[in-house]
């Protein structure tokens, strides 16, 4: 799973049929730039979790998906020290 933030959209005349209604969302990572189908109803500067590889694929088995956005992020915490 990979944290990135939501920059933009593609917008495809045609694409295949198992996509359904999901939008193709920019989302912006460490990592770079990724496209990635959005099955959560994400927007521009929304904080999203990304699945990738097989993961992604359970989410649209059917269609080339290779990331997915499968949740919005409210809060984030890094580097939590129990006391």
């Amino acid at each position: 799973m990979e944290i990135g933030t939501v920059t933009g959209s593609v917008w495809a005349t045609r694409k295949a049929r198992e996509m359904g209604g999901h939008a193709l969302l920019v989302v912006r990572t460490d990592q770079g730039r990724r496209v990635a189908a959005d099955f959560v109803g994400a927007g521009a500067g929304d904080r999203v979790l990304l699945v990738n590889g097989s993961t992604a694929r359970v989410y649209c088995s059917e269609s080339p998906v290779d990331t997915a956005i499968v949740a919005i992020l409210d809060q984030t915490e890094a580097d939590y020290v129990r006391t």
